[in-house]
Formats: structure tokens, sequence, C-alpha cells
């Protein structure tokens, strides 16, 4: 989302790789606290969104000072779901700039509201609403849009940026190639097209069709 305000004196594929390699070494930190922790109070790892809501709650009531380092774990993740409201909301915003004209403000001002409204249902999902379970029993509306989500948008919109990136049929691989290696840093190696133009999209459509087949087999 963010791509598009790098400074042109900056290559895309270095600020892509520094990316990378941060939440690479996030994500397996988390994994090694929150995994471990789990195991040892025989509590179920793989619950999905529940995990954060229902598991580790659990495994904090079973910690000495837990309270205290619940909430610091809640804590941060309120900021690190924050960071990511304020870059979707961005995207929002920015698309309704270009496409109407319009100021901030009045993005801002008409996207908030409805953005507030399409997430009660997920808020209410773990109390009023508990009682809708889209998915099965024992599933939330929270469930549900995750499976939206991870399951198809992220999967087939990956792919659907890579061919227009790609293929001459959309942006070309040249004026791709341009533009990831301008400025400064890292570039983006020319003899990996085969690569991104055809085992990538392979690889894509293997994971949509395996998160298929592990969600309903």
């Amino acid at each position: 989302i963010f791509g598009s305000y790098i400074d042109k004196d900056r290559s895309l594929t270095g600020e892509a790789l520094n990316v990378l390699i941060l939440d690479t070494f996030v994500a397996l930190m988390a994994g090694l606290v929150i995994f471990p922790a789990c195991f040892a109070y025989g509590i179920e790892p793989g619950q999905g969104p529940s995990l954060i809501f229902i598991t580790l709650p659990n495994v904090f009531n079973n910690m000495a000072m837990g309270r205290f380092w619940g909430t610091l774990f809640f804590l941060f993740m309120s900021f690190a779901a924050m960071s990511t409201v304020v870059a979707v909301f961005q995207n929002i915003m920015s698309f309704a700039m270009d496409i109407t004209g319009c100021s901030a403000k009045k993005a801002a001002a008409v996207n908030l509201p409805i953005v507030l409204i399409l997430s009660l249902p997920c808020l209410l999902g773990f109390n009023v609403l508990s009682w809708i379970q889209p998915l099965g029993e024992g599933t939330g509306i929270l469930d549900l849009e995750d499976f939206i989500v991870s399951n198809n948008l992220l999967p087939l919109g990956s792919l659907i940026y890579l061919l227009f990136c790609t293929s001459r049929y959309g942006w070309g691989f040249k004026n791709f190639l341009a533009e990831a290696n301008e400025g400064k840093g890292i570039k983006f190696p020319a003899g990996l097209r085969v690569y991104v133009s055809f085992i990538i999209p392979l690889i894509l459509l293997v994971i949509f069709v395996q998160g298929y087949i592990s969600f309903f087999g």
C-alpha cells in the first residue's frame, strides 16, 4: 500500500526485501513465544482467529503475573492492529480521492462510518451474534471473514497483481522491472522473469487449492 509513497531515490526491490526480512523475523519470534506456551498448558494452537481471543487468554490465566503479560500482549496487539487499520484505510482513502477527486476530509467522513458499520458483525460475533456459525459448529463471523480474506482474496489477489505486472496483457515485465529497479538499492534480477511469470502463479494456485482442501477436507 505504501509502496507508491516511497521516494524514487530508493529501489522498491531493496525496500521489499527489508520488509520481508523484518516481517519474517517478527513472525518467527511470535511463534517461538506462542506455540511453546500453548503446548505447555495443553491448549490447541491451531484454532485460527480464536487463538488470540480464546486460547491465549487461557494461557495467560495459567501464567505467573498472567494479567500483566496479557495486558501487555493485547496492548501491543492493539498497536499492531491500528497500524494495519491505518494502512488499509489509507488505501480506501486514496481510492476514493482518485476516483471522485474529493478531499481527504470528505473521503474520511464518508468512508469512516461505512467501515465502522461493516466492522460491527465481526465485533458482535463473539457475544450478541455468537449464535451465527456460518462455517459449522464452533465457528463465528470472524472465521468466515478470515476464510474469505485468507483463503480467497489474498492468494487470488496476489495472483492477479502478479499477472498484471508480468503479462503483456497487463503492465508488462519490462515496465515492472524499470519501476522496481528505479533508485539506489538492490535491483530485481531480470533473469527471474520465467520464475515470476509462470512458477509463482502456479505456486499461488496450489496454495489456493490447498487452502480449500485443508479447510473443507
